[in-house]
């Protein structure tokens, strides 16, 4: 496996997907302050052009795109029109979540695992071929990249024992202080053994809307101070439910007889989420709601938030898989069959590649 590391080469911007993304574009590709954006926001909130839109808006605040200058980061102009699709969003989600300050209950149904579990790594596990789980890593690369970056933003936000808990699991996602063993390190890793380009954002056009707005969803709530609450629901409903599927994700690639980096991810998951999951409830949410019970009803509208956009995301794969489809945007342009392990199996190469 050749490792490939881009340690200063950012995105490149993508095509639009609509007048929204495209407005925003076009004020990226000059210098500041923007002009001609729109003065209102329609749309489907969970659709292609106004995720993408808000998507191009955040990671300004991230690594930033190849030419564009890094003064938009804080563009008043840009930075109305991003409330306004931020507006947009939050209003469907909060319509579409059942909401309340049942903190306890909306965590023990994270805990429950279906005896009939039909979910993305159940897929995987049970039959999903190479072609599969090269999609499923290319879609998550543009979350697990950047994996816990979004939740650093709630630290200065905490205080007392929430903060200095949060901390000690963000110091596990960051590889305990060690550059090699950081999650997105790992995850970069994972996709060189896959055959697949490890590069920040590099599948950025292969993402749909669905996709984007898993990682939205961590930006807009990191961003705000007022949704710190509806953060720390996000990170602790991501690590209650890893380790679970992790493992399912870890059997799946044995089973494909995948690179031991890509199984690598997922066993390290495993143990440290397990017990992440503790810790966040108890320490962070406990001494949080402890110290500002106000905040209830915003942690489990991050909770149900989380839940609900990362189900959209797994009918979307599973909706295109059971059809033969692919659930990309872009097909892959390398061959399905790149340094797969599985590459003389009929079966493994993607029919739509």
């Amino acid at each position: 496996m050749t490792t490939v590391d881009h340690p200063v080469d950012r995105a490149v911007l993508p095509a639009p997907r609509g007048p929204l993304s495209a407005a925003v574009l076009d004020a990226l590709r000059g210098d500041p302050p923007a002009a001609g954006l729109p003065s209102s926001v329609s749309g489907d909130p969970y659709g292609e052009d106004v995720q993408l839109a808000l998507h191009l808006c955040y990671e300004l605040h991230y690594q930033g795109f190849a030419g564009v200058s890094d003064d938009w980061e804080w563009d008043p102009e840009l930075l109305r029109f991003r409330a306004a699709l931020e507006r947009l969003f939050l209003d469907a989600l909060r319509a579409d979540v059942p909401g309340g300050a049942d903190i306890g209950g909306v965590l023990d149904e994270l805990l429950v695992e279906p005896v009939d579990g039909r979910g993305v790594s159940h897929f995987l596990k049970d039959e999903g071929q190479w072609w599969h789980m090269r999609e499923y890593l290319v879609l998550r690369s543009i979350y697990h990249l950047k994996e816990a970056d979004p939740h650093a933003w709630v630290i200065p936000r905490l205080r007392g024992a929430a903060k200095a808990a949060l901390v000690a699991v963000e110091f596990d996602e960051f590889g305990g202080g060690r550059g090699d063993r950081m999650h997105s390190r790992l995850f970069a890793d994972l996709l060189a053994g896959a055959g697949l380009d490890n590069g920040y954002l590099r599948y950025l056009e292969h993402a749909p809307a669905v996709m984007l707005a898993t990682v939205n969803l961590m930006s807009l709530c990191g961003l705000h101070r007022s949704l710190r609450g509806s953060l720390v629901g996000h990170f602790a409903a991501a690590e209650i439910t890893t380790a679970p599927s992790a493992t399912r994700m870890a059997k799946a690639l044995e089973r494909l007889d995948a690179h031991p980096a890509c199984v690598e991810f997922f066993t390290e998951h495993i143990e440290a989420d397990a017990v992440h999951e503790q810790v966040m409830r108890r320490d962070v949410i406990g001494d949080l709601l402890s110290r500002e019970p106000e905040l209830t009803e915003s942690v489990v509208f991050g909770v149900q938030a989380t839940e609900l956009l990362e189900q959209r995301l797994g009918d979307h794969l599973l909706g295109a898989w059971e059809k033969g489809q692919t659930a990309l945007r872009l097909p892959l342009a390398e061959n399905p069959n790149a340094e797969n392990p599985n590459a003389g199996n009929p079966n493994a190469g993607n029919p739509n590649g």
